[in-house]
């Protein structure tokens, strides 16, 4: 590099006394006077040189958004690392709410069984087992039972506390964020009746849906038992329905029964059996001599209007159920027997109910609203089916789940069997209608499944049936044990207040 003189110094430095130094001040004008950027001065001159530079440095604002800078980002540093940090503790927040809810869920099917001390010793457990964040320090967890009396229902109250060490807010003066959240589970006062409408219907022979309904039907029986702490927190009715229901023999001398139109159907025309209705016997001036009714095999159809549609109990003289001969080219189909409300807090009553589906065979046309008409007469507790009574110092939810893979084709006055009949849809919204009347009738859930396999349009009536949300259609024999499981969970979910 070549050598150069000192700012008016005139004379050439010394040998070994040669110094370079390049001073940058960010100014325009400096750098170019500068040009090179190094000056070449004498040792006696450097400090004195060094000190002018440095004044002109600190004068010139054109540089101060280096210095703003350098004091800025210090508190942006701060506030991005706190952001880091209560992000951190957020989420380990979250994950020990999580675990606090399914251990307050685990542990509520045993609480009233256990004493204070064993409900605070299996909470802690479980929490401690599902929440596993090994950052957050000094996890602790408690939990207290309170049993239902009266109105009030039984309720465990979980919290939980810990604490996360921080990486930038110590800085500032915070070396740990504490974790504190809580869970409350109620239960108990809250017990289920759940009726299930099931379509055995000749169309779900198809496609292995009746198959797919049994297996459906039976885990979600296992489902709900998992929810039943005692006897009576659980009880489920099954209706097999077609064009009729069949409500058992073993009723045969019930009051509640009409004989009239099977009276009609089933006898002899005595001096000439060729008449098989007692219309044509007694028309021709004969006499007609009904069956015993012994013979009849169970089978009953809608009842007179408007009391299919409605929930009134029959009496001597009204609200009767008309009893039929339900048989196809001489064969009786008459559904399996109706099984009314039945606890399913053993093993064996569920193994009861169990036993029941896995009876159900499919004949005959579809009739929806008788389906649904009994479904909803065994969640009453009077005649014909005496629903279990229900205790005053609980709560009860009332659920009816219907199923059927087919449109309305048939009841006792409309539809062939074959094609979908408006009329017969019309007295299901009119049932429908009429259950959902809160005001009159209480509050029932409206369960609803449409299984669709054979590219029918969507059913209007078992969608406008159900409550919002609860319908659930499927064009696949899998949707089946995805519709029951769905439903189970909602009828076994716990109220969870956080």
């Amino acid at each position: 590099m070549p050598e150069r003189n000192g700012p008016g110094s005139g004379e050439t430095p010394k040998s070994g006394t040669r110094l370079y130094l390049l001073f940058i001040d960010g100014s325009v004008d400096f750098c170019s006077r500068i040009q090179t950027g190094v000056i070449a001065m004498s040792k006696a001159n450097v400090l004195s040189s060094a000190h002018q530079l440095l004044g002109r440095f600190r004068r010139n604002e054109r540089g101060n958004v280096a210095v703003i800078f350098t004091v800025a980002i210090t508190p942006i540093l701060l506030l991005i690392g706190a952001a880091v940090d209560y992000t951190s503790a957020t989420n380990a927040r979250a994950a020990m709410q999580a675990a606090l809810d399914t251990a307050a869920l685990m542990i509520s099917k045993d609480a009233a069984t256990l004493t204070a001390a064993q409900v605070t010793s299996k909470a802690d457990a479980y929490f401690k087992a599902l929440y596993s964040h090994s950052e957050v320090l000094s996890v602790a967890s408690s939990a207290v039972y309170t049993p239902p009396s009266g109105a009030n229902p039984a309720k465990l109250v979980m919290t939980g506390s810990g604490k996360v060490n921080t990486q930038f807010m110590k800085i500032a003066g915070y070396p740990t964020l504490d974790l504190k959240t809580g869970s409350t589970a109620t239960w108990s006062n809250t017990k289920l009746r759940v009726a299930l409408a099931l379509d055995v219907t000749g169309s779900m022979n198809s496609d292995g849906k009746l198959a797919a309904m049994k297996t459906a039907a039976k885990s979600l029986i296992d489902t709900l038992k998992q929810s039943a702490a005692a006897t009576a927190d659980v009880y489920v009715s099954i209706i097999p329905f077609a064009q009729m229901v069949n409500i058992g023999t073993a009723n045969v001398n019930a009051l509640w029964l009409d004989w009239t139109d099977w009276d009609s159907a089933n006898g002899t025309c005595l001096t000439a059996k060729s008449y098989k209705t007692r219309s044509a016997c007694t028309n021709s001036g004969r006499v007609w001599l009904p069956d015993n009714h012994n013979t009849w095999d169970g089978c009953v159809t809608d009842r007179d209007q408007p009391y299919d549609t409605t929930k009134d109990a029959p009496n001597l003289l009204t609200y009767k159920f008309p009893t039929v001969q339900y048989e196809q080219s001489g064969n009786n189909i008459c559904p399996a027997q109706i099984l009314p409300m039945t606890s399913i807090y053993s093993s064996t009553d569920a193994q009861t109910v169990k036993t029941k589906i896995d009876s159900l065979v499919a004949n005959g046309g579809t009739n929806q609203p008788i389906g649904m008409h009994w479904a909803w007469m065994s969640l009453q507790q009077t005649l014909p089916l005496n629903a279990p009574a229900k205790d005053t110092n609980y709560n009860y939810t009332d659920a009816i789940i219907l199923l059927s893979d087919g449109l309305n084709t048939i009841d006792r006055w409309y539809g062939n069997g074959s094609n979908p009949s408006p009329q017969v849809d019309g007295r299901q919204a009119i049932l429908c209608n009429n259950i959902k009347n809160t005001a009159v009738n209480g509050k029932t859930a409206i369960y609803t499944i449409q299984v669709n396999t054979d590219g029918d349009p969507e059913s209007a009536i078992l969608k406008s049936c159900a409550d919002p949300g609860n319908f659930y259609p499927t064009t696949t024999t899998t949707g089946i044990a995805s519709a029951f499981s769905a439903i189970g969970a909602s009828l076994s979910k716990l109220r969870l207040a956080k």
